[in-house]
């Protein structure tokens, strides 16, 4: 299940390789080959909208505090179409990309990513803050699942 941060975070977008070996200076150009294909992540309406039902009801946001989860919703809107135009902009560019274009795009996704964190956590802080003790428990135990199959951090661990 996606949560928040891993809806704004993780998205399916693994970082370009980080080691290349150089061919040897007798070996053949490799041949052709497609350009991968990686599983994007949905950030059009439909799906942003899923998401942010499933973590409203899952948060058990109330009456008293729709005002501040408005706001929480609309930074992952925002912040889904910032990404979803960075994404597009990848797909259709992917394979006229040079390996430093790739990572400059690579850099502006990621830089989009932690902008948009920037913006959420001012305002999910001021949701959580006037949540009642045992719904801030409910959202630490939602946000601290298991993020795209990596354990969530414990505590004195890592």
């Amino acid at each position: 299940a996606l949560t928040a941060v891993a809806f704004l975070t993780a998205g399916g977008l693994a970082a370009p390789g980080a080691y290349a070996q150089a061919p040897s200076p007798s070996a053949a150009p490799p041949a052709a080959t497609p350009a991968p294909t990686h599983k994007a992540p949905r950030y059009d309406a439909a799906t942003v909208e899923a998401r942010i039902k499933r973590l409203h009801d899952r948060l058990k946001i109330t009456a008293a505090e729709t005002e501040a989860w408005n706001q929480v919703a609309q930074v992952m809107r925002d912040n889904a179409r910032d990404l979803d135009t960075l994404v597009r902009a990848r797909d259709h560019d992917a394979r006229t990309m040079s390996a430093v274009d790739n990572l400059r795009n690579y850099q502006k996704i990621a830089d989009a990513h932690a902008d948009g964190l920037k913006k959420l956590v001012p305002a999910f802080t001021a949701l959580y803050d006037a949540m009642p003790d045992s719904q801030k428990a409910t959202a630490d135990a939602v946000f601290g699942r298991r993020v795209s199959g990596h354990a969530a951090a414990k505590p004195g661990k890592g």
